[in-house]
């Protein structure tokens, strides 16, 4: 299919906050730093949706790699020093630059979220939040494709 030059407007409904402001001090997952705790401000107009969010444990972030570098569509990665294809990997920089985190939720006051397993530079925009359901989005038998045996390592020098 070739582009048709669709686009799409999407407008922020809140800002991240989190204690990593470069792309350095930031884990390259969440499950790295169980213990970075950050808020989610949904803006004013937005906050009425929050409605029973707090019966959920985890929620999904999405949000935009406002700060990415250059887009290279086979790269070399984080937990692999050989190229892998961006869709095939987690990297940052992306076509469309759409990040998607899964955070636990530690309690809610009005429009601000407090959550855990932060792992996300500070000031970033959010476009949008949706519940984890472990009966819908956990698939244990799911392969893992090049990650499989991978050691989890600091994130190389150079690399987002």
């Amino acid at each position: 299919m070739k582009d048709t030059g669709l686009q799409f407007i999407v407008r922020p409904i809140g800002v991240i906050h989190s204690p990593f402001r470069t792309k350095e001090e930031t884990p390259i997952q969440g499950r790295f730093r169980p213990d970075a705790v950050g808020s989610i401000e949904i803006y004013e107009e937005y906050g009425e949706g929050l409605k029973d969010i707090e019966g959920f444990s985890h929620i999904f972030l999405i949000y935009p790699f406002d700060r990415a570098g250059q887009v290279e569509l086979v790269r070399p990665v984080l937990l692999d020093d050989k190229p892998h294809g961006i869709f095939a990997c987690r990297y940052p920089a992306r076509p469309n630059c759409l990040g998607l985190t899964i955070v636990e939720l530690i309690g809610r006051k009005g429009s601000t979220l407090e959550v855990a397993g932060i792992d996300v530079l500070d000031g970033t925009p959010l476009v949008d939040i949706k519940p984890y359901v472990a009966r819908f989005d956990c698939f244990p038998h799911a392969k893992e494709g090049w990650f499989k045996g991978k050691e989890d390592r600091p994130k190389p020098q150079g690399r987002e």
